[in-house]
């Protein structure tokens, strides 16, 4: 069972195509960090934050302004009760744990995912309740047996209180299957501007030097779902090819890239082309691999002219500094370099303290 731990910052939770939307939470509990909040609740719809609260702010607040208009004050209010419950719970639940575990100090986490996905093509729901430990699986419901699934000892305990609770499992079952469809539904309805939009992708064919791969580049597109393959004289091509993951932009969008390994004199003998396929969207975005086509800096005169202006005021700036260091050892006897590591700890992501 692959092990679903997340980071708060940056979290990015998408489906895997157009017609597949998903409504997840992820609450999460920390201990042991300074300056971190902790207890945290984000609410995504096709990876897209909804809802946020955190044990600082301790206010169920929009992430979007769609939900800050079609949800009120009232709805804002119980969800911030349940935030807060649910912080005193998980809170425990990291002590729970380390007992379990056998610790005491350190930086430890309690998190878990729930929600639901619906396929608007096929009808077909999917229903998920995860927990997790320091990064690893920890519980897991079981929507077919009703039961849970502890890949670990320290889960089995557990495990058996919450099977044993038959009416808790019937609810949760129903929420995941039913409850959490509607409300999905809902939810992109309120945002089906900007969750149900289809934005065409810009394709680049893009090279660092003549023997570097050659990368097709699609950004700019929406929804997530895409696939970027490489054809060779009308075939799908599949050797010496490289995906790359499905990435997103600042404003929403996302790109992904793929790289093909291949000689000038293999592309230019044959007909080498990428294509872009966009879920939600009917047409192919297509890039035949010529010369013209490539991007590359080394094929722009004015970069090469760029590149030895700045190589020749590196050269004079060297000089300078060399002049300089030979200068003070000449002039202050017992001349010593400030100390300076890598290795030390205070310097790590952070600007010298002038003190």
């Amino acid at each position: 069972m692959k092990c679903f731990i997340l980071l708060l910052l940056g979290i990015a939770l998408h489906s895997s195509s157009a017609a597949t939307h998903s409504l997840r939470y992820v609450y999460t509990a920390t201990s042991g960090i300074p300056d971190f909040p902790e207890f945290v609740t984000v609410g995504l719809v096709n990876g897209e934050p909804i809802s946020y609260y955190d044990s600082i702010i301790r206010r169920e607040t929009p992430r979007q302004d769609w939900m800050a208009k079609t949800e009120g004050s009232d709805y804002w209010e119980s969800q911030t009760q349940v935030s807060i419950g649910s912080e005193q719970t998980f809170k425990a639940n990291i002590d729970v744990a380390k007992q379990r575990f056998n610790q005491t100090g350190g930086v430890h986490v309690n998190q878990k995912m729930y929600g639901c996905e619906w396929d608007d093509e096929t009808g077909v729901t999917e229903g998920f309740d995860q927990d997790g430990y320091d990064g690893e699986d920890f519980l897991a419901f079981d929507l077919k047996t009703l039961t849970w699934i502890a890949p670990t000892p320290q889960a089995v305990i557990t495990k058996l209180k919450w099977d044993s609770n038959t009416a808790q499992n019937e609810y949760r079952k129903n929420y995941l299957t039913q409850t959490c469809i509607e409300w999905l539904k809902k939810y992109l309805d309120y945002g089906k501007s900007t969750l149900m939009r289809t934005v065409p992708p810009s394709v680049s064919l893009l090279q660092k030097t003549p023997s570097s791969p050659v990368t097709c580049h699609a950004t700019g597109f929406y929804p997530s779902g895409v696939m970027v393959s490489w054809q060779k004289d009308g075939q799908d091509h599949h050797e010496d090819v490289e995906h790359g993951e499905t990435l997103q932009n600042d404003d929403g969008t996302f790109q992904k890239s793929s790289h093909l390994t291949v000689t000038p004199e293999e592309w230019k003998n044959n007909k080498y082309q990428c294509v872009v396929q966009v879920t939600g969207l009917q047409e192919d975005f297509i890039k035949v691999l010529t010369e013209s086509e490539i991007k590359t800096n080394w094929n722009d005169p004015n970069i090469v002219l760029i590149i030895g202006v700045v190589v020749a005021l590196l050269l004079v700036v060297v000089a300078v500094v060399v002049g300089v260091v030979i200068w003070k050892k000449k002039s202050k006897k017992g001349f010593v370099p400030a100390s300076t590591s890598d290795t030390d700890s205070d310097n790590s992501g952070r600007a010298a303290q002038m003190t």
